[in-house]
């Protein structure tokens, strides 16, 4: 009988998500904060406006060079990890022989099966290391470019959820009305920015968007009770 291929969907971007979830996360709370502090303190829209673009900008620039430093000392870290299996191969073999053989006795290999495959690993230093560092230190090794990827990835993100919390304040003049368009138009965006997360990842949808609001309108709140008290 002709039978339904079994078809497996595994998330496989989590880095990516990640990112837009950093620079998303915090382009649509600390702009909210700022508009909505100054709102407290101003009449104009188009200070708001000012001075909510500058944040933006500063901010996208401050993240992504933070997601590049990041992904850059993924990428030592890893090389640091590799030149030390090396050496420990090259001073002590009989100790990384050692642990290869425990680490294959995790998986139920003993006696004669257990030899050959820690003979095989062995055989091949490169192998060997690399077996090392994804079994027993539990490293992969980096993209090369992901730290340019992690830069742009979060800028962009935290530019496209700062200007969210901004477009009122461009579109409506009087800023008491603006800033309630604000919050919804945040709120909006956070119940949506959840849900699509939660797509993504193999989440509740609905869980997702509402933690997502909570998580982001905590921290909203807290960033604009600040921003209000020095306003």
């Amino acid at each position: 009988m002709p039978s339904t291929p079994h078809v497996e969907r595994h998330f496989t971007a989590t880095e990516a998500v990640r990112d837009v979830v950093i620079g998303m996360s915090d382009g649509l709370t600390v702009p909210f904060a700022l508009a909505a502090g100054l709102s407290a303190a101003v009449t104009s829209s188009s200070l708001i406006v000012t001075a909510g673009l500058a944040e933006v900008a500063a901010g996208a620039i401050a993240m992504g060079l933070g997601g590049y430093l990041a992904a850059k000392t993924d990428i030592e870290h890893f090389d640091a990890e590799v030149a030390r299996e090396r050496r420990e191969i090259a001073e002590v073999p009989h100790r990384e022989v050692a642990e290869v053989e425990s680490v294959m006795r995790g998986f139920g290999l003993e006696g004669e099966p257990l030899e050959r495959v820690v003979a095989a690993i062995t055989a091949d230093r490169d192998r060997w290391v690399e077996f090392m560092m994804r079994f027993e230190l539990g490293i992969e090794r980096p993209d090369p470019r992901r730290a340019f990827t992690s830069a742009f990835t979060i800028g962009g993100a935290y530019i496209v959820g700062g200007l969210v919390p901004l477009v009122p304040y461009m579109l409506v003049p009087a800023v008491p009305d603006a800033m309630v368009w604000s919050v919804i138009s945040t709120g909006v965006a956070l119940l949506a920015f959840g849900a699509i997360k939660g797509r993504l990842t193999g989440m509740n949808l609905v869980r997702s968007a509402v933690q997502t609001l909570v998580v982001g309108g905590l921290a909203a709140g807290a960033a604009f009770g600040l921003a209000h008290a020095f306003s």
